[in-house]
């Protein structure tokens, strides 16, 4: 099983929509079931958080009166 931290997300979405074919298929014993959902909800959680931070990072893209990208410079200290 390849650790979350080497994947990218759409390793992680491919495995995860795996796992839920799987799943649906009920072919597994009770346990292996239990151990895919775990599995499956920690890339649920994986692909919600690098959607969020490409969306955060799109956000922050900022089109000049010349047509220029540029990013906006954000300070996230409260």
């Amino acid at each position: 099983m390849t650790s979350l931290e080497s994947m990218n997300f759409e390793e992680a979405l491919k495995e995860l929509e795996a796992i839920v074919r799987r799943l649906e298929e009920g072919k597994t014993s009770l346990e292996e079931a239990i151990k895919m959902y775990e599995r499956g909800a920690h890339l649920r959680a994986y692909c919600e958080k690098k959607l969020k931070d490409a969306r955060l990072r799109v956000e922050q893209i900022v089109v000049g009166a010349d047509g220029t990208l540029s990013t906006k410079s954000t300070n996230f200290e409260e």
